[in-house]
């Protein structure tokens, strides 16, 4: 017997594929959004999903756009500002690769250096703020986490300035030096410490550890980041990617340390949760400075960096660091007593060079105690930006 099936055909939706930092996203205008998914639901996280090729079995991400990496399976959403003195609006949805799944629990540091040179090729950016040649001063209202982002986007003619000699480890080519600013970067809702402590004892199983406790920093600014020291899980910190992505036993023990840590800070209220709650927080070890090569072959000396760092995001290794979590790297660097400052030698600083799988990066932070809590006006760092593709990304209708 034939059966006559009705196939829809695909809707094409205004998109722009961007890199920002070592990062890479599938970047909309709001108001350029199918009418079901410009407010937040699961017709939504169905398009983004369908858009990057999630869920995958595969773990490739073949038929979407994503890149099969944490950091290239990212969706980014901009409308104008419904803040006071902000320029846009900046929505960030990490797509799971593997599960039905878009995490909004946190910001992507790495894809806001992105975010200014998108807005204003959108136009969403009054003129009035744009110089013919020198700095345009876009103020992003960043949705996920509430917090204000200044991006400092080069104008050359009129125009954003993508080409440049600014080099990024982590990234191949050169391109225009775009500088971010994370302002007052710790949870505008609770302590930057959840626990009131620079160093806890996290408990975890002993099938981690043998003594079922790790010492741990753990802190929430620029996004909720749980560190603890690379030797105590008997790594030297100058790890490159396969060495923990390729053991299956490493990785479980870090998503282990991952849960524990999410509840110990009051992000989740039991480590079942975790798994829904992928994106955050971040788990990250850190180790004094040694020597190592980096990923691309480039030779790292001890004397060249402050400390060694490197974290996970989605479960893997990030293969440089991301940006978010570098703007908790400064921030508790800045804080005498944490282990980001233990490991770079526990000395009063405003800005810190750390060692990653890719190479070396630098973050500007200046720490101060106001009524007994620690703050931190803001964090600072160099990125770059590029437009990949614009046009259309196409998906079946029933998408949404």
């Amino acid at each position: 017997m034939t059966r006559n099936t009705v196939h829809l055909p695909q809707i094409k939706v205004p998109a722009t594929y961007m890199r920002g930092g070592t990062s890479k996203g599938v970047f909309f205008n709001l108001t350029d959004l199918p009418l079901a998914a410009q407010v937040a639901g699961p017709a939504r996280d169905s398009l983004l999903l369908r858009v990057i090729g999630s869920p995958d079995p595969y773990g490739k991400q073949t038929d979407g756009m994503g890149g099969a990496t944490s950091s290239t399976s990212k969706t980014v959403i901009v409308a104008s500002s419904t803040q006071p003195d902000h320029d846009v609006d900046y929505l960030f949805g990490q797509v799971a690769i593997d599960k039905a799944f878009v995490d909004w629990s946190g910001n992507c540091g790495n894809l806001s250096a992105a975010v200014g040179s998108f807005a204003i090729s959108c136009g969403l950016v009054d003129s009035s703020r744009i110089p013919e040649n020198g700095i345009a001063v876009v103020r992003i209202w960043q949705k996920n986490i509430s917090k204000t982002i200044i991006a400092h986007v080069p104008i050359t003619n009129g125009e954003v300035q993508e080409t440049g000699d600014f080099e990024l480890d982590g990234v191949t080519f050169p391109a225009a030096e775009v500088q971010v600013e994370f302002m007052d970067p710790a949870d505008g809702e609770g302590a930057m410490f959840p626990t009131g402590n620079l160093i806890d004892d996290l408990i975890v199983p002993t099938d981690v550890v043998a003594a079922g406790v790790l010492k741990a920093t753990m802190i929430n600014a620029g996004i909720p980041t749980v560190f603890v020291n690379a030797q105590d899980l008997g790594y030297s910190g100058a790890e490159l990617q396969e060495a923990i992505n390729s053991d299956a036993n490493a990785l479980t023990m870090f998503e282990t340390i991952r849960a524990y840590g999410a509840v110990q800070m009051g992000l989740i209220s039991h480590i079942d949760e975790a798994a829904g709650r992928q994106h955050t927080p971040k788990v990250a070890i850190v180790a004094a400075p040694i020597n190592y090569t980096s990923s691309s072959g480039k030779a790292i000396a001890k004397g060249d960096i402050d400390l060694n760092v490197r974290a996970l995001s989605m479960g893997k290794l990030h293969h440089a660091m991301m940006g978010t979590a570098a703007v908790a790297i400064g921030t508790a660097a800045a804080i005498p007593g944490t282990l980001v400052s233990i490991a770079a030698g526990n000395v009063e600083r405003e800005s810190v060079l750390f060692g990653h799988p890719s190479g070396t990066l630098k973050v500007g932070a200046q720490a101060k105690r106001v009524d007994g809590q620690w703050k931190v006006n803001k964090a600072v760092m160099s990125r770059s930006a590029r437009i990949l593709m614009e046009g259309w990304v196409r998906v079946p209708s029933d998408t949404v």
